[in-house]
């Protein structure tokens, strides 16, 4: 069955990029609508604006959504991979600005408020995008893969010369709260030498210490140093889970990430829906249900998330 909040919740913080603050209130939503975002600060007939695939701006830093009006919401990915990971399939998004905030750079507190705010079952039926047949695409060395799978899984594998990250690759099945308890609290990073890049070009003006993880060679920068040894591939499963849900429903499949970015995922999966023979939409009896992320995911998986 499709799920929605039980009732609303409320994040406030600063937009990552922006750096200007940022409020939003996640409330419940009536079956078969998905995951709406409304901005709150421009006429209402030019407000909403769907989390679709075919609404991403291309970006290689975060995802950002517009609609035809021009109006736009960027770095929904931490949010929209919390709503997947607590197997959330209908919400509305009041957000007064462009930004969703950052919050930590994870996903943990949207996780926590989503869970405080409890969820309910819809009467309707859900549906979801099952692999038929593989998909790749490719751009320079990177690489992103979905292909058929008897639940939702990922691979990931990246590698970065700083020390700190290097190579990395971790492999997940993402039912049973899984989500929850192995990714959410992982936080987006960066390295320092590109700090000077990235805010020269107007993005990362809210970044802080607090909200990524910053490497310098060896070193991390950010107080408390890691909350896994591997925390930045989590965190690039976290980033591709929350773009993979832009498809609109949950898509039943493997997905394989080697250095593959926010543009990449959604590359992917415009050319998954440009082959239409690569995949059909499958009705989720019980026992599907229960493979996709959200299914069984209890209180305790929050214990001994940061």
């Amino acid at each position: 069955m499709q799920r929605t909040l039980l009732k609303p919740a409320t994040f406030a913080g600063t937009g990552l990029h922006s750096g200007r603050p940022a409020r939003m209130v996640v409330r419940p939503a009536p079956a078969h609508t998905g995951i709406l975002f409304k901005r709150m600060d421009v006429p209402a007939v030019e407000a909403i604006i769907p989390a679709l695939w075919d609404r991403v701006i291309v970006s290689p830093l975060n995802t950002r959504i517009e609609n035809a009006f021009g109006h736009s919401v960027s770095t929904i990915e931490h949010l929209m991979a919390a709503l997947a990971g607590c197997g959330v399939h209908n919400a509305l998004v009041e957000i007064a600005g462009p930004e969703v905030p950052v919050l930590d750079g994870s996903s943990s507190g949207f996780v926590r408020g989503i869970m405080a705010a409890g969820l309910q079952r819809q009467g309707a039926a859900l549906d979801v995008i099952e692999i038929l047949q593989p998909v790749e695409v490719c751009q320079g060395d990177a690489t992103a893969r979905i292909e058929p799978a008897a639940g939702v899984s990922m691979d990931f594998t990246i590698e970065f010369p700083d020390e700190a990250i290097g190579y990395q690759h971790k492999s997940l099945d993402l039912s049973n709260g899984a989500f929850v308890r192995e990714l959410c609290d992982s936080r987006t990073f960066c390295r320092r030498a590109d700090i000077d890049a990235m805010r020269a070009a107007g993005k990362a003006l809210g970044g802080t210490f607090d909200n990524a993880v910053v490497v310098d060679g060896a070193e991390v920068l950010s107080p408390g140093g890691l909350r896994h040894p591997d925390e930045a591939v989590r965190h690039k499963m976290l980033d591709a889970l929350g773009d993979l849900s832009t498809a609109g429903v949950p898509i039943l499949g493997h997905y394989v990430g080697n250095r593959a970015g926010h543009a990449l995922t959604n590359q992917l999966l415009r050319a998954m829906f440009a082959a239409p023979d690569s995949w059909r939409l499958r009705r989720a009896d019980a026992a599907l249900a229960a493979r996709l992320p959200g299914a069984g995911l209890a209180p305790a998986d929050l214990e001994a998330v940061a």
